[in-house]
C-alpha cells in the first residue's frame, strides 16, 4: 500500500481505519507512517494524525520506539494542531520515559495555560501532568493552581476532565 496516497486519496475514519488494518501490529509497516507523520508535508501529517493515533490504541508497543521524536515535533514552530493533539492523546497512555518527563511536563504546561489551545489539548495535557504528578508530587500543587485558575472559564469538556484529574490529585 502508498500510504501516502491513501492519506492524500480521503481524509475520513473509515480511510484511517483501513491504513490502520493494513499495518496491523507490523513495525516496518508502521515506520511507513511515521515517517510521514514525523517528516511529511503539511496536509500530509496533519491527515496521518489520525491513523497514528488509532496504530497506538490497538499496538502501544508500536510507538515507544517513536516517543522521543514525537514529542519534539509537536513541539516544532507551524505544527498542525492535529499532530499535537495526536501525540498528547498518545502520552496519556504511554509510558514517558523520564529523560523526557520535564520537557513533556513544560510543553503540557505551556498547552494547558494557552488560551489557544483547544479543549482537546488542554483536556489531554491535564491528564499527562496528572500522570506525570504520580511521580513527582511537588508538580501536582503547580497543576492544581493553574487547573483552578481556569475552571471558571473552561468548557464543560474542561470542566469535566479537570474535576477527574484534581481528584486524583487530591487521593496523591
Amino acid at each position: 500500500m502508498d500510504i501516502q496516497a491513501e492519506i492524500l486519496k480521503e481524509h475520513s475514519r473509515r480511510q484511517a481505519d483501513r491504513i490502520v488494518s493494513w499495518i496491523g501490529s507490523d513495525a516496518a509497516r508502521f515506520r511507513k507512517l511515521m515517517d510521514l507523520f514525523l517528516r511529511g508535508e503539511y496536509i500530509v501529517a496533519q491527515r496521518s494524525a489520525m491513523a497514528v493515533g488509532l496504530c497506538a490504541d490497538r499496538h502501544p508497543a508500536l510507538v515507544r520506539p517513536y516517543i522521543g521524536r514525537m514529542i519534539t515535533r509537536m513541539d516544532e514552530p507551524g505544527v498542525h494542531i492535529a499532530i499535537r493533539r495526536c501525540v498528547v492523546r498518545i502520552l496519556q497512555c504511554v509510558e514517558i520515559p523520564p529523560a523526557l518527563l520535564g520537557k513533556v511536563a513544560t510543553q503540557c504546561f505551556r498547552y494547558l495555560s494557552s488560551g489557544d489551545s483547544p479543549v482537546a489539548v488542554k483536556a489531554f495535557s491535564m491528564t499527562v501532568l496528572g500522570r506525570i504528578a504520580e511521580k513527582e508530587p511537588d508538580l501536582g500543587r503547580e497543576l492544581r493552581l493553574v487547573i483552578e485558575q481556569q475552571l471558571p472559564y473552561g468548557s464543560k469538556g474542561f470542566r469535566s476532565c479537570a474535576a477527574h484529574v484534581l481528584k486524583g490529585l487530591r487521593k496523591a
